[in-house]
């Protein structure tokens, strides 16, 4: 559902409404279906003068429980995990991925994706940081390795 523009009385007079696709939504609009991905611009004005402009975009499918459990190639390729580390230094952002491949050797039975929300969600974020990026554990692993050096 695309909610409504919120905060409008009247479209500004400065756009020429009828030429183009762009509308105000005056009232919550379903999404229809397309032959393409769904695409919205959403933007935010702030009081201040700070504006936010961004564009949504519908996300891919992800493959049905079938297709992963059985290695169907036809899966898409393109499903990632991100491992995001940060540290105070340079030298500490090694010294972490150091620590999570240990980490990883000791405790063999940790799922990558559980890894990746928790990295992602209950670390501090410091202004040195790096994502590993990889397909599986052993490619997220010689990420890690490759970081640590």
């Amino acid at each position: 559902v695309l909610p409504q523009t919120l905060h409008v009385d009247s479209p500004t007079e400065h756009v020429d409404w009828e030429s183009g696709a762009v509308s105000l939504l005056t009232e919550n609009t379903e999404w229809p279906e397309a032959d393409r991905p769904r695409r919205a611009g959403v933007s935010s004005f702030g009081i201040s003068g700070t504006n936010a402009h961004l564009i949504l975009e519908q996300a891919s499918p992800l493959p049905s429980p079938e297709q992963e459990s059985d290695g169907d190639s036809a899966a898409p390729e393109a499903l990632h995990l991100m491992w995001p580390l940060s540290a105070k230094t340079d030298e500490a952002l090694a010294q972490q991925a150091q620590r999570l491949l240990k980490h990883l050797g000791d405790q063999p039975e940790l799922r990558a994706g559980d890894l990746a929300r928790a990295l992602a969600t209950t670390r501090t974020h410091h202004s040195h940081r790096a994502v590993v990026v990889g397909q599986d554990i052993d490619e997220l692993q010689a990420g890690l390795a490759a970081l640590a050096r």
